[in-house]
């Protein structure tokens, strides 16, 4: 199960409403993996597919493909506003260890 943080969960429905978008589902899933970790997707979907995982939480109903779930259940998504930023953080219990960012890419520690 992907779950969400109460911050989390009120930032996604703010953004649905001033979107316009109540009626949609939130979309989540890993759009590749570096030797710094995975890339996290969030969006928003209309309509699910045959392989979706769909559940729901705090009145949103979210949707993940199978694949990217194999990788984020267990995963919790919080929503962060800090003097280094505001966003979305993945807590994903799954996630590899990283090489320390010897390879270029740059990785945040």
């Amino acid at each position: 199960m992907i779950t969400l943080t109460t911050s989390a969960a009120e930032k996604i429905r703010e953004i649905m409403e001033r979107e316009n978008r109540t009626e949609y589902r939130l979309r989540m899933g890993v759009q590749g993996e570096s030797c710094c970790g995975m890339q996290y997707v969030l969006g928003f979907d209309l309509q699910n597919t045959e392989d979706d995982h769909v559940f729901s939480q705090s009145g949103i109903n979210m949707v993940c493909d199978a694949q990217s779930f194999k990788v984020l259940d267990g995963t919790e998504i919080d929503f962060l506003e800090d003097e280094r930023g505001t966003g979305f953080v993945f807590n994903n219990p799954n996630k590899p260890n990283g090489c320390g960012g010897h390879c270029g890419e740059g990785c945040a520690s």
